[in-house]
């Protein structure tokens, strides 16, 4: 029986490091985009706070300095929201696009074990009528040789 040789294993194996690489492209992707949305959730926790602390200043003295200066910085955590709004818009885009890369790199990586395994079942096939053919000659062989026992 002759060995199995898949004559596209150089394109396998190169198809195999596409899909590791995109697959720890994605997966640095998740990540970066999950630290987004822990920043945004970070930034609305101290939006949270600032609106907390202005209603809670609004039933003390007012003090028009106060105020003004909560005010300021409610207004730049706003901004720092939306920044951070948009940073995460960015990041799961970011991360969808490296996700259909993967996903594509896996079906081409598939695409040859598919390939691999009609060739192997050929060959396994092929192997397997050239033995039946050997049988199939060696006992028509045998039923041809006189036998001994006849006179």
């Amino acid at each position: 029986m002759k060995r199995f040789r898949f004559s596209l294993q150089p394109l396998a194996v190169v198809r195999a490091h596409r899909e590791q690489q995109a697959k720890a492209i994605f997966a640095s992707a998740v990540q970066a985009y999950a630290k987004t949305e822990e920043d945004l959730a970070r930034t609305r926790e101290r939006i949270a706070a600032f609106e907390a602390a202005l209603n809670a200043g609004r039933q003390r003295a007012f003090s028009a300095a106060t105020a003004a200066e909560a005010l300021h910085a409610y207004r730049s955590e706003r901004g720092l929201e939306k920044e951070a709004e948009q940073t995460v818009q960015v990041a799961r885009e970011a991360m969808e696009q490296r996700r259909v890369d993967y996903i594509a790199a896996h079906r081409n990586l598939e695409v040859v074990h598919r390939l691999e395994a009609k060739a192997r079942t050929a060959h396994r096939a092929e192997n397997a009528r050239a033995e039946q053919a050997e049988f199939d000659d060696f006992s028509s062989r045998r039923a041809m040789r006189p036998s001994p026992f006849k006179s």
